[in-house]
């Protein structure tokens, strides 16, 4: 496993506030020689548990930033927490996704392009990331990028992913509760209102790589637009981590999606 969980990282550029409540918040990095860069919203992994914050997605946050990006990293309530679960972690997600191009403008001017917004995520963070492209009402985004993401959630609950993450996030099974699924599993909402870059590893052992390969040929096949990079010899901290030889991939996603490649 890579040490990317705990490396430090540079603080953020600016820390927004996108609800009333404490844990309603997001750290910005700002890049320091691009003009208007593209914004990118990228929700942290952590199969949906409390004990996985956003802090770890400083390395990749700082590393998008000195490529051109402006980063976003929300934070939104989990697994273990008040209100964390069905359906506050998604509302909370739904509320950044919709506030912070906003608020990022607001705070810093004309200095992002905040129309050309991507949405990004890792492991839960990327079923999340492509969630809010397809809910009901999704604000406009450019692109999903999902790293090694739970593409589809009834499938991580039926393979006991993350010891049960998924069962515990939603109080229970798809059979037992097949309306929140119905809303809360990006596959069964698709396609995705905007073009899915999908990068993961075929040596992850904490979501398979059928995870992304099936949700690709979903969202094709239903009309969409989903591209899949699979990395040989690639684990599923790699995605994350600026240091290992994933990173110019997962860069490549991202630069695809905002328009730039």
């Amino acid at each position: 496993m890579s040490d990317v969980l705990t490396r430090e990282s540079q603080p953020p550029d600016l820390v927004l506030s996108y609800g009333p409540r404490g844990d309603q918040v997001a750290d910005l990095r700002l890049p320091r020689n691009a003009a208007e860069p593209p914004l990118v919203i990228f929700v942290h992994g952590g199969f949906w548990q409390a004990a996985y914050d956003r802090t770890h997605t400083g390395p990749l946050a700082d590393a998008l930033a000195a490529n051109g990006f402006a980063v976003c990293a929300p934070e939104y309530r989990r697994v273990g927490q008040e209100g964390g679960g069905w359906p506050g972690t998604f509302e909370d997600i739904a509320a950044a996704v919709d506030a912070l191009p906003g608020l990022v403008g607001a705070a810093v001017g004309g200095a992002v392009d905040v129309d050309r917004v991507v949405l990004g995520g890792h492991s839960a963070g990327g079923h999340l990331a492509l969630w809010a492209a397809s809910r009901d009402g999704q604000a406009e985004a450019a692109a999903v990028v999902s790293l090694a993401g739970v593409c589809d959630l009834a499938d991580c609950f039926r393979q006991g992913l993350g010891g049960g993450a998924a069962g515990q996030l939603m109080g229970g099974g798809p059979d037992q509760y097949p309306d929140r699924y119905r809303q809360a599993d990006a596959s069964a909402l698709l396609p995705a209102s905007a073009p899915v870059w999908l990068v993961h590893g075929d040596a992850d052992d904490r979501v398979p790589v059928e995870q992304s390969r099936t949700y690709a040929e979903r969202t094709n096949a239903a009309g969409g637009w989903a591209s899949c990079r699979v990395l040989e010899n690639c684990g599923h901290f790699e995605l994350i981590d600026p240091l290992t030889p994933a990173w110019p991939d997962v860069l490549a996603a991202f630069r695809a999606g905002a328009g730039l490649a």
